[in-house]
């Protein structure tokens, strides 16, 4: 059977921008350690490491080696004739919102047409060669900073659940998009690129 990889298409962030979503999760940490029935401390989130941090802009599943080629090719197709753009992220919150239990905290940032257009773009060219389920809400751009632990989260009574809301102002200039891999390892997924697609300057 033939092997298979997870790709996704990602905005990567500046390492600047990276240094300051570290300093944000440091401040949230403390709020997610909860003493538990036996004694012992449990950590309520999972905080995505420094290097993870980016933007998913379309997670296309298992590929086949052909199917990221072709993914390949067609993503710096349509990169080339997009112009680079900016994204304001300006909100630490809980995520997704329609969910009874939250269960990410994401960076989000403010909704543009450069940045839907370059996804909805990618979603019609990528169909015609690649099988997967684009999403149907509303495209926010957002980055994870911690994964809940849902079921040890539903444990604690709601005014307990920690308050996660900060306005923030972080800028940073899209220059490039790239496909990703998500590779499994010991202490967790880490990610590699397997195609840096220029945007147009």
């Amino acid at each position: 059977m033939e092997k298979r990889h997870r790709v996704f298409i990602a905005i990567n962030l500046p390492d600047d921008i990276k240094r300051e979503l570290i300093k944000r999760q440091e401040k949230f940490k403390n709020k997610f350690i909860f003493n538990g029935e036996d004694g012992e401390n449990f950590d309520l989130a999972k905080w995505t490491e420094k290097d993870n941090l980016h933007i998913t802009l379309e997670f296309l599943g298992y590929l086949t080696d052909q199917e990221i080629a072709d993914t390949c090719k067609i993503t710096k197709e349509i990169a080339k004739n997009h112009e680079s753009f900016s994204i304001n992220l300006n909100k630490i919150e809980y995520g997704p919102k329609n969910k009874p239990f939250p269960s990410m905290i994401w960076a989000s940032g403010e909704k543009s047409k450069e940045v839907s257009l370059l996804k909805n773009n990618l979603q019609n060219a990528l169909l015609e060669s690649v099988n997967f389920k684009p999403e149907s809400r509303e495209f926010t751009p957002h980055i994870t900073l911690a994964r809940l632990k849902e079921w040890q989260l539903k444990t604690i009574n709601s005014e307990e659940q920690p308050e996660v809301s900060e306005d923030i102002n972080l800028l940073f200039t899209v220059e490039s998009i790239e496909v990703m891999e998500s590779v499994m390892k010991k202490g967790g997924p880490t990610y590699e690129i397997l195609e840096s697609c220029e945007l147009k300057i």
